[in-house]
């Protein structure tokens, strides 16, 4: 591989190197310029792989030759700096990179939904957030709707939870209940501790919207008002007030997907392959 001329800074006064740690540090600043900020190999295989190059690369001087490599193939212009402005833009301790500020994807909601969605109501935690995304991408749930209040998607602490996931998912951002109402006419689902409907009990093989609430509230009122009969129970042992968010989304999920007979598993998820 021929290395390429690249501009290398060593000041924090850059406006390049400004611009990166405004968008790791700043939600407003990502909001505004529509742009987020990434960290990693796997992270930077996955954006490109979907989307094609980001805005920007950065690694640090002297970065291992597979971070070099991937940093001039992402089609990106690439930027070295000083290790230590790097250490300071980083949010991994000791990574050796790369980092890339990507166009953030704001993709069209359509007008009718017909498919499976997840919709986030109000989760504040972005580990929980990533968590979910996780798992959305693990079972092939492509749809993510979150409700105002709910943690940036795009944040960089979402996105390393999240380990990819995000670029296999459609995500769309504050978005109101009433929104959701209009463009689906599909069953609508959330787990409650008090339900009557057991999961493991409960037909979950048709398209539904799933709904995961917030950690200390759960589903808003106006969610279940409008929605009496979607509440489902998860088994648990007596003594503990509920589940983590996170995990609830988790065992209802792959119920669903189980009840569908694992549709797009890869065959090595088969103990018979």
């Amino acid at each position: 591989m021929t290395d390429m001329p690249r501009e290398s800074i060593g000041s924090p006064a850059n406006p390049r190197f400004r611009l990166l740690v405004g968008l790791v540090e700043k939600s407003r600043e990502r909001r505004r310029h529509r742009a987020s900020v990434i960290e990693g190999m796997h992270l930077l295989e996955s954006y490109v792989g979907r989307f094609g190059a980001p805005r920007l690369v950065f690694m640090p001087a002297g970065a291992p030759e597979p971070v070099a490599r991937l940093a001039a193939a992402s089609g990106a212009e690439v930027i070295e700096l000083e290790p230590r402005l790097f250490a300071r833009a980083s949010q991994v301790e000791n990574g050796p990179g790369p980092i890339a500020i990507i166009d953030t994807p704001f993709p069209a909601l359509p007008d009718a939904i017909d498919e499976d969605v997840v919709y986030l109501d109000r989760i504040q935690d972005p580990g929980n957030v990533g968590s979910i995304l996780r798992t959305c991408a693990a079972v092939g749930l492509r749809r993510i709707v979150t409700a105002p209040g709910t943690a940036f998607c795009w944040a960089p602490k979402v996105l390393r939870s999240g380990q990819g996931a995000h670029f296999q998912l459609d995500i769309h951002e504050d978005v109101e209940w009433a929104e959701i109402g209009r463009r689906a006419r599909l069953e609508v689902r959330y787990a409650a501790a008090d339900a009557v409907r057991r999961i493991d009990r409960t037909d979950l093989v048709a398209p539904a919207v799933w709904v995961f609430g917030n950690e200390g509230e759960g589903v808003a009122a106006a969610i279940r008002e409008s929605a009496p009969g979607g509440a489902i129970a998860i088994a648990q042992t007596r003594g503990v007030e509920s589940l983590n968010v996170g995990v609830a989304a988790a065992i209802c999920l792959y119920e669903q997907w189980r009840q569908r007979g694992f549709p797009g598993a890869f065959a090595a998820a088969d103990p018979g392959a």
